[in-house]
């Protein structure tokens, strides 16, 4: 088991916030650190790994499910135990963001589809991103352009809003309720992080539509900054509001 708290200058009254990773060597990367910097403690739990999920959320500040090489429609019992976690969260009403695989894992708890694109295209480098209006209702600045490692993308489960769309997946951001959230793209890797993901992903990037390692790094020089100040604010209304709430209550 691999269950650990990072303490990175928690503050008083706040409470961590659970991380669900899904390998030994992923991090929580640059959402780690904003939160950190918020004044999050981060709760993590590898459950592939044999670490248990906590039965009620009543304890952090919310959850988030970040990305991972598996699909959630594998029938590993992590992955059965996550997409039932989930359903804690959104019972509790308590916030929740799902990241690529983790956004695919709520989009299964809310009885959606989850499957590969039609002609076989995946997103694999740097893609365009549009917001929808109701998404520039609830956050005014998106990033043009975001980073993805994907095959498999979601149909819109009933009763989520749509934030943001693209050409070949049009549903990359979507709201369920009031605190639930989720992102096909990844905004929380670090230099290094993508660094590791170009070396041991390159095998993926002569699928169709998929961009060389080149372009990955490249594209983190042009395109990065507006996606670390999308993720600052984005993070912030997914956690610091609902805190904040608490707190008053």
């Amino acid at each position: 088991m691999t269950r650990k708290t990072i303490d990175s200058g928690q503050r008083p009254g706040k409470r961590p916030v659970l991380a669900v990773l899904h390998q030994e060597r992923s991090s929580a990367g640059r959402v780690g650190q904003i939160l950190a910097e918020r004044g999050f403690a981060l709760d993590i739990r590898r459950p592939a790994l044999g670490d248990p999920l906590p039965q009620t959320l009543a304890g952090h500040s919310g959850a988030i499910v970040f990305g991972g090489p598996m699909s959630a429609n594998d029938p590993d019992p992590f992955i059965r135990a996550e997409i039932d976690f989930i359903g804690v969260a959104l019972k509790e009403n308590a916030p929740f963001l799902g990241i690529c695989l983790g956004a695919q894992m709520l989009v299964r708890q809310l009885g959606g589809l989850v499957a590969p694109h039609p002609d076989g295209l995946t997103e694999i480098g740097w893609y365009p991103l549009e917001a929808t209006e109701r998404g520039r209702q609830i956050l005014p600045a998106w990033p043009a352009m975001v980073y993805h490692f994907h095959r498999e993308g979601f149909a819109l489960p009933e009763g989520a809003e749509r934030l943001a769309t693209a050409e070949h997946y049009p549903n990359q951001a979507f709201r369920y309720g009031e605190n639930a959230w989720g992102i096909q793209f990844h905004g929380e890797l670090t230099r290094a992080m993508m660094h590791r993901w170009v070396v041991y992903g390159a095998s993926r990037f002569e699928l169709p539509n998929a961009q060389l390692g080149a372009r990955h790094l490249e594209g983190r020089f042009d395109y990065d900054a507006p996606l670390r100040q999308f993720m600052e604010s984005f993070l912030q209304l997914v956690f610091e509001r609902a805190e904040a709430g608490c707190a008053a209550a």
